[in-house]
């Protein structure tokens, strides 16, 4: 592990000693988790988890959401003190767990995008930080968000103040997310990092009937049927190879009776973009698919296309400056630099779109777990190895500390 400072040795070394308690806060979250913007139980136990630090700590109106501001002490920290933003989100899915772990859920929810470490690594971050407020040139804002899975969370708690919750707006934002990558690897890159999320919905109209005389009725399914190929179709042969999107129909209705020709049939997708000029490529295309199609059919087509997220970029210059302090901090053989964007989507691109900074990927995939028995980020299988979450805290720290350094140094 080239490269790695004495500083850095330290800082890890002190988050190492957090690790029990940040895996049993990870475990007792994951046991409970919650979906959406309502998550009561979990801003209780994360308000619990800091009750013991000199924090300014506030709670959202629209949201469950954490803010807590810890104010630096270093004797070079000036007047006007700069923020440093650090993301942790908080929320679940509504996937009913299937993994062996003693901890799981058995709600109907599960973590299985791996927010629970998310929020204890955020804690861990926050604690290592108060230890060493006395090398904090300017303040740090610990952002625990609701509502990432497909909620707006971020944008919620944008609207409510947390970009300036330490009273000017952080000049530097930071998070990482937990992903299948080898354990305690940090990746990301430059400009694109994630895809910008979508959704495609389409109800075919036509006139219902018997199952048994579908001559007497304009059935709506097969032309629903055709039109999940077509789009399937279109994303191989009508979209720039070098601009990908991701299209993923998730979602088929249709009737309720088997003897029944219903009256509408709809689909939902998941559509993923890297540009603007894709999403408006997309959109029109899909549109005009499910026109055409309805219309061979005798049938008449509604189509709805939501922007969800947009694209998350990361700042080159803060990028750049945050991949030499992975380094520094971890050392050379720990940090990867992606050579292609990713098309999972992140609304930490709303914080990125105001304040500029860094979002990285932290490998924590299992070793003692078999391949057949592991499964990836929103599978009811999958399984993190929470002992990351001593980096986790450590890197979060470490980018805070340097990066309000840099700041008043400059």
């Amino acid at each position: 592990m080239s490269g790695v400072t004495s500083a850095g040795q330290g800082l890890l070394a002190e988050a190492a000693g957090l690790l029990p308690q940040l895996q049993e806060l990870r475990r007792r979250l994951h046991a409970d988790p919650e979906v959406g913007l309502d998550l009561p139980r979990t801003q209780a136990t994360v308000m619990e988890s800091l009750a013991d630090l000199d924090l300014e700590i506030t709670t959202g109106e629209g949201t469950t959401s954490v803010v807590a501001v810890l104010r630096g002490t270093h004797p070079d920290r000036p007047a006007e003190a700069p923020a440093v933003l650090l993301r942790g989100d908080m929320d679940a899915l509504p996937v009913e767990e299937l993994t062996a772990e003693p901890f799981a859920s058995t709600n109907g929810n599960m973590h299985a995008c791996g927010h629970d470490l998310h929020t204890a690594g955020l804690v861990g971050a926050a604690r290592l930080l108060h230890t060493h407020r006395g090398e904090l040139r300017g303040d740090v804002v610990f952002m625990f968000q609701p509502g990432e899975e497909g909620y707006n969370g971020a944008s919620v708690m944008i609207a409510e103040g947390v970009l300036d919750a330490a009273g000017p707006r952080a000049i530097a934002a930071f998070g990482a997310h937990v992903h299948m990558g080898e354990r305690g690897v940090v990746a990301t890159r430059p400009g694109t990092l994630q895809a910008g999320s979508n959704v495609l919905h389409v109800t075919i109209n036509g006139r219902g009937g018997h199952g048994s005389q579908p001559v007497t009725a304009v059935d709506p399914v097969p032309a629903l049927a055709e039109l999940v190929t077509a789009l399937q179709n279109m994303v191989s042969r009508r979209i720039d190879v070098f601009d990908p999107i991701a299209l993923s129909v998730t979602q088929l209705q249709a009737g309720e009776a088997v003897n029944v020709i219903p009256a509408s049939a709809s689909l939902g997708a998941t559509v993923r973009t890297l540009s603007e000029d894709s999403l408006d490529t997309v959109r029109t295309r899909s549109k005009q698919l499910a026109e055409g199609i309805a219309a061979a059919h005798g049938c008449t087509a509604e189509v709805g296309f939501e922007v969800q997220y947009p694209v998350t970029v990361n700042d080159e210059h803060e990028t750049a400056w945050a991949l030499d302090q992975v380094r520094g901090l971890l050392g050379d053989d720990r940090v990867e630099v992606l050579e292609q964007p990713i098309m999972p989507s992140e609304d930490f691109s709303f914080v990125l779109a105001e304040v500029p900074g860094t979002y990285m990927m932290l490998g924590a995939k299992r070793t003692d777990v078999p391949e057949e028995r592991q499964g990836n980020n929103h599978s009811p299988f999958v399984v993190f190895d929470d002992s990351v979450l001593g980096d986790q805290a450590g890197l979060l720290a470490h980018l805070a500390i340097e990066r309000l350094a840099a700041e008043v140094s400059a």
